[in-house]
């Protein structure tokens, strides 16, 4: 087949082409562009025919190869786009809680720096070990009331730092 011959070839067909391409990428929902498809079809079309294959009904031809590019591209981007959502991926957490957790821990360096030792102390145990006042207390060694009163004075202090910032 020669190049023009190819030519006249792929102007008849190519409306054709571009229509089934349409409808099995509507059907299918995918995002190619029939044109494309159809592109990779006539590419295909003059590769064997530059290599002599005998080409007995050019239209047959690159119908079956444009169905043959849809369902592969289909299978392709079915493949690509399995859902995870019920397999269990072991392993750390992920990056953003990662980023999270480090962004918590500098704010409240920061935040805790303003604070007195004693009120760091408290605070320390009651947010982070989750300990009680009783708790505290008994590990302190100071009264309930005192160490409520520190505790509340601090977190005042933390509020309006944060108002700040």
């Amino acid at each position: 087949m020669t190049r023009e011959e190819f030519g006249h070839i792929s102007v008849a067909i190519r409306k054709d082409l571009v229509d089934l391409a349409r409808r099995f990428l509507r059907a299918t929902g995918g995002p190619e562009e029939a044109d494309d498809i159809v592109q990779e079809t006539l590419v295909a079309l003059w590769a064997l025919a530059e290599k002599d294959y005998p080409i007995q009904n050019a239209k047959a031809l690159a119908v079956k190869i444009t169905k043959n590019i849809c369902v592969s591209r289909y299978r392709k981007r079915k493949l690509e786009t399995v859902p995870l959502k019920d397999d269990l991926i072991t392993g750390g957490p992920s990056a953003e809680e990662r980023v999270e957790a480090a962004d918590n821990t500098r704010v409240k360096k920061i935040l805790y720096s303003e604070l007195s030792n004693t009120q760091r102390e408290y605070m320390t145990m009651k947010n982070d070990e989750g300990l009680t006042l009783d708790e505290i207390s008994a590990k302190t060694g100071k009264p309930k009331t005192s160490i409520k009163a520190t505790i509340s004075n601090a977190r005042k202090i933390l509020r309006e730092r944060m108002k700040e910032l």
